[in-house]
């Protein structure tokens, strides 16, 4: 490509101090990620795709150096519980991001259009954080794109979506759920349409029970199948703790595409039950956590993956996801 695209309103990204994990690991996360790699299956031989994909994307992280003080780089890992479908994620401030994020973006074929809708999204929200995140599959499933972890606006967010159905019906729902703000919202950068958007918002509620009802109407409103009665034994059984239920939802030109609640920091037996219901094995998923030098997960993820949008590669129908904080890194 000749030059790549300008940086998304690049001004200077607001302080934000590196968290108290930044400290406590014993690895750095840039490291922790990579002895993670190491343990997952279909990433060992050498002349995988998949494995390429992830190099390209890990050498697009900015190094530490380009830090100023107090500002940090986070790092997420989030994957189903048979540990067949992974998500990368890291982001940090957008002046040392945008470039590196867009060459990325070049080098793995993404469109013109789609740099160019980053940097009009970019400018609409400036938000002072930025990312890249990259899916992968044991069937050889690559996608990558990038997301802004900010709270923002939700009318501003689903400007990222594609018009359309879906996009309308999400903003119907929330307006009619008093829910205005999201926390994340992403978008893919595949090379042939339909783009996906991700949005995550903290769903309302003065209670975990009715935010589970909450959540339970959005999978009706927007076409879902309800949760399995396995899973959603699980979940009710959260209902007493605190209020901090959260949904992710993807929009598509073509339709909705995934849906998803995420419930905070689940106990070691709740992993034990969701990967039973998931058909997954626990141990592996425990070497998993062992590798990322991670207690356990941030959030496990009720999820329904649409038919037609898993390609062969991703698993349709219902999952448990479980993501992981992998620490934040400082300036050295």
């Amino acid at each position: 490509p000749a030059a790549a695209a300008a940086p998304a309103a690049a001004a200077p990204a607001a302080s934000e101090p590196a968290t108290a994990s930044s400290v406590a690991k014993a690895g750095s996360p840039r490291d922790q990620i990579n002895v993670a790699k190491n343990v997952i299956p279909f990433l060992q031989d050498d002349d995988s795709k998949v494995l390429e994909f992830w190099q390209i994307w890990s050498e697009s992280i900015p190094p530490q150096e380009d830090l100023a003080a107090g500002l940090a780089i986070d790092y997420h890992v989030s994957t189903s519980a048979n540990m067949q479908k992974l998500t990368w994620r890291t982001a940090g401030p957008q002046n040392i991001f945008i470039q590196k994020m867009v060459d990325f973006f070049w080098n793995v074929g993404a469109p013109e259009s789609e740099i160019d809708r980053l940097n009009d999204v970019g400018a609409l929200i400036n938000p002072v954080k930025i990312g890249s995140w990259i899916d992968m599959s044991a069937k050889g499933g690559m996608d990558g794109g990038w997301y802004f972890p900010v709270s923002i606006p939700l009318k501003l967010a689903i400007e990222a979506a594609d018009p359309g159905d879906p996009a309308r019906k999400v903003m119907e729902w929330a307006e009619a759920n008093s829910v205005e703000q999201a926390w994340s919202v992403g978008r893919d950068m595949g090379a042939a349409p339909p783009r996906q958007t991700e949005i995550r918002i903290q769903l309302p509620g003065s209670s975990r029970k009715a935010q589970i009802e909450l959540g339970l109407d959005a999978f009706n409103a927007f076409g879902f199948p309800p949760l399995t009665d396995n899973a959603l034994n699980i979940l009710n059984d959260t209902a007493d703790e605190g209020p901090v239920l959260c949904m992710s939802v993807i929009t598509s030109s073509e339709g909705f595409v995934r849906l998803g609640l995420m419930t905070p920091e689940p106990a070691k037996d709740v992993v034990d039950r969701l990967c039973g219901v998931a058909d997954a094995n626990v141990t592996e998923l425990r070497a998993f956590e062992k590798a990322l030098n991670v207690e356990g997960p941030a959030f496990a993820e009720y999820q329904f993956l649409k038919e037609g949008f898993g390609y062969g590669v991703y698993r349709e129908g219902f999952d448990i996801v479980f993501h992981y904080d992998v620490g934040s890194e400082g300036p050295p």
